[in-house]
């Protein structure tokens, strides 16, 4: 601890904490233009000048630590003056009635001219020809850009993308792309949300609203597990049919979080629907008749609680393959941890200096991760490891060591890499015996990971304190999903590792904690909720009757990281809803989050009303959004099972994969993301599929069959292509093991 003093009052920061940041934590304002909390400093502003006893100049609180009996002023004569000739030249052309511009309302310029009173244009330059550029779904106006860096850094830090530099010219100076004639991202729009100008904005919102006329609905993403926090800007509009909610755009708390370009740009995925007596009658009698029900993730814990309780009365089978997958996981892995969950999580991730990743393409699959790692590597020096049977390009930047498994040998490969993280651990005689009697030179053959590769890994993690195991979801649905579970439960155990296991969609923890869930044989007579089934209902444009989307309900999700995350109405829905379908069965609520506080206490869920349930973030980065889940002891008597054969994988192999941005069928709907939906591979997937760039193939799969146009993808390397899922509706996909055998056909070219 350091102390301190600002304007004569005793203040302490922790060692490598700046003068800003302890000054924020005191309750101190000084003024910036460029600071991100989580980044490193731009210093480019210049506004968080302060004066102390220990130098003549001023000084950059921003990125200057405080030492012992430091003696800091940070409001002055000199310091007002200052500040306000920055500001001032700030100003040089630009205009200070700017209502015109898409950031009025909410631009920190305009803030900080009022706040230090810059009521004329003190100096002037000759104004530069500056061409606006069209980015596909982002523009840049250099004539508006005050050259703050902030893009630059998120971009590189946080993002990984490092797509934008800085060009210097002095009054020409402007962003541009790295490396590339145009912006070569993946258009997550964070350069957006850090702008403190009108310089980057989104090109679908731009010249359409107001800043002051959009109501903010704090809620939380529906895209993936990650539950990011998130804003939908909403304002009335009118049609036809009189007065309608729209969300204009979705902003986020940029300081403390971070959003993917589906979270920012994926929102307009609501549904209309009507209140009609003869379909609602033949949905209660549908569900009525049913032997089972089969739902997706795309839930709320109280739908998912609503239809438990269905179960209950009406003896209905519960079907959800993807959420009974990660149950069947967690089980298994609490049977040797003995605690309900697991001990990592995003943030953990984000301050590790030692990170290993295994089966799981996380750069799409779960974009936060990513983030978090390039901060890890960024900020920490964090080494990376990733292991999985394909490289990852987005990952190149942060990865220190790829390891690279043959598909399906994910059981062997964990087995080997506990052994090589337990060595030295504080072990049981019997699982001392277990690791030592594995047959390395059969699980390194079959696996082709070799030693060489293993001892790298022991060696690399000897310095580092802070690590985390990342568990994938290619080994959720893996047939030795139950051992490997267990096996990484023993590195958690036993080793300096947390763990973090990623499930695939919003709300799959908070399914596999409240609902009893069925084995599905793909039997008939089933409902489909935002799922096949004989009589489908839901948000999904194909069901048979219409219920709200995620956007449009009132409800909470369970995160990746066992977080309780609340979300809120931003469209209204005009027909009915789930809860209303149970009433009328038996299962009564007046409203659906009354059953926020009934969620079961036993699965770690507190009790609390909707109501009470923050949804925000604190001027300091504290997370008050919902609540985290209690990590409750539970019997640890699991028992490691042998290792069994590793399988083999020939031929033709793709690998389901969807592309950047894209999720599922809400994703699949979103005017401003793209849908490619191809299938990738590498020149030396196509000579051996005896394919080409363009062809229109047949893809032959065990239970179904796909058509897809084929595109080379120069990223890409070996015999295993990517193929989506966002795009094939009901078609169930998350359950199945992610690599799968094919037969490909080629059936006509694309011209």
């Amino acid at each position: 601890m350091i102390n301190f003093t600002i304007n004569g009052q005793n203040v302490t920061a922790l060692k490598g904490e700046t003068i800003l940041q302890a000054a924020r934590k005191a309750g101190f304002y000084i003024p910036t233009m460029c600071y991100l909390e989580k980044t490193t400093p731009c210093a480019s502003c210049r506004l968080c000048v302060v004066e102390t006893d220990k130098t003549d100049g001023l000084i950059l609180s921003c990125q200057t630590p405080p030492t012992e009996g430091l003696a800091v002023t940070i409001e002055s004569d000199r310091l007002k003056a200052e500040r306000t000739n920055i500001m001032r030249l700030y100003d040089v052309n630009h205009p200070l009635e700017c209502g015109v511009c898409d950031k009025s309302g909410a631009c920190d310029l305009q803030n900080k001219t009022l706040e230090f009173g810059v009521s004329a244009q003190h100096f002037s330059a000759k104004d530069q020809h500056r061409k606006i550029e069209h980015w596909g779904l982002i523009n840049y106006d250099p004539s508006l850009c005050i050259l703050c860096e902030k893009c630059v850094h998120v971009c590189n830090e946080i993002i990984g993308d490092d797509a934008i530099e800085l060009q210097f010219g002095g009054y020409k100076s402007s962003v541009i792309p790295k490396n590339s004639e145009t912006l070569d991202c993946t258009f997550c729009g964070e350069c957006i949300a850090v702008c403190p100008v009108g310089a980057l904005v989104s090109s679908q919102f731009q010249y359409s609203a107001n800043a002051w006329e959009l109501t903010k609905i704090p809620a939380t993403c529906a895209h993936c597990s990650a539950g990011c926090s998130l804003m939908y800007e909403v304002r009335h509009t009118s049609n036809s049919l009189g007065a309608k909610e729209k969300i204009y755009r979705v902003t986020n708390d940029f300081e403390h979080t971070t959003l993917c370009g589906a979270g920012r740009f994926g929102f307009d995925f609501a549904i209309e629907g009507s209140k009609d007596e003869a379909e609602f009658a033949k949905v209660l009698e549908a569900i009525k008749n049913a032997d089972g029900l089969r739902f997706s993730s795309l839930i709320t814990n109280e739908e998912a609680m609503i239809l438990q309780l269905l179960k209950e009365k009406l003896g209905l089978k519960l079907y959800n393959e993807e959420a009974r997958t990660y149950q069947n996981f967690m089980n298994a892995f609490s049977s040797i941890s003995g605690k309900s969950g697991f001990g990592g999580s995003i943030d953990a991730l984000r301050q590790s200096d030692g990170i290993i990743v295994i089966g799981g393409r996380v750069s799409s699959d779960n974009p936060v991760l990513r983030y978090a790692m390039t901060t890890a590597a960024r900020h920490n020096g964090a080494k990376v490891v990733y292991m999985h049977p394909m490289e990852d390009d987005l990952l190149q930047n942060v990865v220190t060591q790829f390891v690279k498994y043959e598909v399906g040998t994910e059981e062997g490969v964990v087995a080997m890499l506990a052994k090589t993280l337990l060595s030295g651990s504080d072990l049981s005689d019997e699982n001392q015996r277990y690791f030592d009697n594995l047959d390395e030179g059969y699980l390194c053959a079959e696996s082709n990971v070799g030693d060489e590769e293993l001892a790298r890994i022991a060696k690399t993690f000897v310095r580092t304190k802070r690590k985390t195991l990342v568990i994938g979801s290619d080994v959720l649905t893996h047939k030795r999903a139950a051992n490997i579970a267990r096996l990484c439960a023993m590195i958690e155990t036993y080793s300096e590792f947390s763990v973090v296991v990623v499930p695939t969609s919003i709300n799959t923890v908070g399914v596999s904690l409240i609902c009893d869930l069925d084995v599905d044989n793909g039997g008939g007579n089933v409902i489909g909720y935002n799922a096949a089934g004989d009589y489908t209902m839901g948000s999904l444009s194909d069901t048979m009757f219409k219920l709200p989307a995620l956007n449009q309900q009132e409800g909470t999700f369970v995160s990746l990281n066992y977080q309780v995350l609340p979300t809120n109405v931003a469209v209204s829905f005009e027909g009915y809803t789930l809860n209303e379908i149970a009433s009328s069965l038996g299962v009564v609520a007046e409203n659906t989050i009354d059953y926020t506080a009934k969620l079961p206490k036993e699965k770690g869920f507190n009790g609390m009303e909707f109501d009470e349930l923050g949804n925000f973030f604190s001027t300091l980065g504290e997370d008050n959004r919902g609540y985290l889940l209690e990590n409750c002891d539970v019997e640890a008597n699991g028992v490691l099972d042998e290792i069994d054969d590793l399988p083999e994988f020939n031929g033709t192999v793709v690998y389901r994969c969807n592309p950047i941005n894209q999720f599922n069928s809400y994703t699949a709907q979103a005017q401003q993301l793209e849908k490619e939906a191809v299938l990738s591979g590498s020149a030396q997937f196509a000579a051996a599929a005896k394919i080409s760039d363009g062809d229109k193939i047949r893809l032959e799969f065990p239970q179904s069959t796909q058509e897809r146009i084929f595109k080379l993808d120069s990223t890409l390397k070996g015999t295993i292509a990517l193929v989506p899922t966002y795009d094939v509706g009901f078609g169930g996909l998350n359950e199945q093991y992610r690599f799968e055998k094919v037969k490909i056909m080629r059936v006509g070219s694309e011209s």
